[in-house]
């Protein structure tokens, strides 16, 4: 079960190797503490749609599975969006807006359930959406604490350097997401080249396309 856990925040991080939930990746991080409470929702809705999936993976009809997921995940979304309106700062939630019902649609969520958690038992399936789900809080804390800092020298609203001109606004704005992550990207694979030539292999990203996706058809007939 360790396994299932440590693979999502480095292995298979999905920010940062999978690619997936760009649009919460890159329109929240404008700062390191919009990142965390995106990523702590995010992860909340992992865990409990992976637990209720593994729980009746048995008992649900192949046709249907899809929008019963969606169904559950909606539930949980619901239930950390009325939590956040009722808790939160006003100013996170605000700041998240849109992004928290969208989660619904996140490819991370729907993916972990479709992939893992259907075919899993819980506590296997609970290990891997806490892994997925901290590995997705790090990338955006991680991307929205460089843009915070870049753009007004200062994290978790914490004025680091005093004086630090507000004038690289860049940095908040679509383009310097867009930087950043790249940036981010280029890093990691840089890492991972170095430690696949350290132990004498190639190194071969991790994907998720049709060769590694169970969800429509087109797999089925393979």
């Amino acid at each position: 079960m360790i396994k299932e856990f440590t693979k999502g925040l480095w292995k298979e991080n999905p920010v940062l190797v999978l690619l997936l939930g760009m649009c919460p990746t890159l329109g929240v991080t404008s700062s390191a503490t919009n990142g965390l409470g995106m990523g702590v929702a995010t992860m909340f809705v992992l865990l409990g749609s992976n637990a209720v999936v593994s729980l009746i993976r048995n008992i649900v009809p192949k046709k249907i599975r899809i929008p019963v997921y969606i169904v559950i995940i909606a539930t949980f979304v619901t239930m950390i969006d009325l939590s956040m309106q009722a808790y939160a700062p006003k100013e996170l939630y605000d700041a998240l807006g849109l992004f928290i019902p969208l989660i619904v649609v996140n490819c991370v969520v729907l993916g972990r359930a479709e992939a893992f958690a259907s075919k899993n038992g819980v506590a296997k399936s609970v290990m891997d959406g806490l892994g997925m789900g901290l590995g997705f809080t790090m990338a955006l804390v991680a991307l929205g604490g460089v843009r915070e800092f870049l753009a007004g020298g200062s994290l978790f609203q914490i004025k680091l350097i005093p004086g630090w001109t507000t004038d690289f606004m860049l940095w908040t704005s679509a383009p310097g997401a867009f930087i950043i992550l790249g940036l981010f990207l280029a890093g990691m694979n840089a890492l991972n080249i170095k430690k696949a030539k350290k132990e004498g292999r190639g190194y071969k990203p991790a994907s998720m396309d049709c060769s590694t996706c169970n969800i429509c058809d087109m797999e089925e007939g393979k």
